[in-house]
């Protein structure tokens, strides 16, 4: 029996992997374009009760936050909102705080990772509290920015300004037009033989979450994995390093949940202290910002203020908690205490999940709707 070639079968992982990524980014592309054309033909009641519920900047925020938690990636939510935003169907103001409730929707995935350590109390209390560390991080951001966004615009009116600077009319699609070299057509096609908007939205966000797929398994199989184990004491050994590691790491594989949950472990077994895992997280939150990038870079200039948002968003975040220890000591805290507790009492954790990303959402969004 003939011994493989480490070096040859590493090479041939290494090329699969570039094609997937490849393939997944054009995917990613038509199934935007895809998502776009079908947003802007749909002209269903349920459509437009939805649309108008967005009114209303909590019920953004819930709608973001439940639809996120119930697919598991703030990464096809962010970038199907971008979509339907540059399909003209939904404001900016309208997208603003649902991106914001996105942001908490992702959490709950590292939060779930942590009840893999249920039966052992002492690692259970670590690992939850490394889990709920980054839903305190966003829900206290959300509470500082969501305000300021309702009463003054400063999300958006501030994105708008910044997009402004690459657009010199109103007539802007962005530098990136793959949508006329080789999506459209093929879009078009799709569009016209489905016949049914709704039916193709559906097959788009499909795509979208199967895109993303792709590439984060890709990028983190061929970029994130041996890098990670390998270096994994250097990481969390300075805070500005943490922080750069996380924006890194998550910009590859396209999803702030892969990496915030490859944290909860360490935590877990005493590798990482909770406050050293901090500064990665909030790097975890600035790196995912760049899937609506991609989403918006051959598109209107509101989907690119979308973009700018979802930037602005976590990049304000990381400015208020990372340079200040005390600061920084506060969501810390919150995650710390919440994991105690849950070890006393089993269910208070299960009621957190359940509670905070599912059923006051649904119930807020349900008695809304007048």
């Amino acid at each position: 029996m003939e011994n493989l070639d480490p070096q040859k079968s590493n090479s041939s992982h290494k090329a699969r992997n570039l094609i997937l990524i490849v393939l997944g980014l054009i995917l990613f592309i038509f199934s935007i374009d895809l998502l776009t054309v079908a947003m802007a033909a749909i002209n269903t009641t349920a459509a437009e009760e939805i649309l108008q519920a967005t009114r209303n900047p909590f019920i953004s925020l819930f709608i973001g936050l439940l639809v996120t938690a119930l697919i598991q990636s703030s990464s096809t939510v962010t970038a199907s909102i971008v979509a339907i935003v540059a399909s003209g169907n939904m404001s900016l103001q309208q997208a603003v705080p649902m991106v914001l409730g996105a942001n908490i929707g992702t959490t709950l995935t590292s939060t779930l990772v942590s009840f893999s350590y249920l039966m052992e109390k002492k690692e259970f209390r670590r690992a939850l509290s490394a889990g709920i560390l980054h839903d305190m991080f966003n829900i206290l951001t959300v509470m500082i920015l969501l305000p300021l966004e309702v009463y003054f615009g400063f999300l958006s009116g501030l994105s708008q300004k910044i997009a402004g600077l690459f657009s010199i009319d109103d007539s802007f699609e962005g530098p990136i037009v793959y949508n006329k070299l080789f999506t459209r057509p093929i879009t078009e096609w799709i569009i016209d033989h489905i016949s049914i908007p709704f039916l193709t939205m559906i097959l788009a966000v499909f795509l979208v979450f199967g895109a993303i797929k792709i590439l984060s398994t890709a990028m983190y199989r061929s970029f994130v994995l041996n890098s990670f184990n390998n270096i994994n004491n250097l990481i969390f050994k300075k805070t500005g390093l943490a922080f750069l590691y996380g924006t890194f790491f998550t910009a590859l594989v396209q999803s702030s949940t892969v990496t915030t949950s490859l944290v909860v472990p360490l935590v877990a077994n005493r590798r990482v202290s909770l406050a050293k895992s901090f500064p990665f997280i909030i790097g975890a939150n600035i790196g995912t910002t760049i899937t609506a990038v991609i989403a918006s870079l051959y598109k209107s200039e509101a989907a690119i203020a979308l973009a700018i948002v979802h930037i602005l968003f976590n990049s304000i975040g990381a400015l208020i908690f990372l340079p200040f220890p005390e600061i920084r000591k506060i969501p810390v805290r919150m995650a710390s205490f919440m994991g105690k507790k849950s070890v006393d009492n089993r269910i208070l954790g299960f009621a957190y999940i359940l509670l905070m990303f599912f059923i006051i959402p649904f119930l807020l969004i349900y008695f809304s709707r007048s």
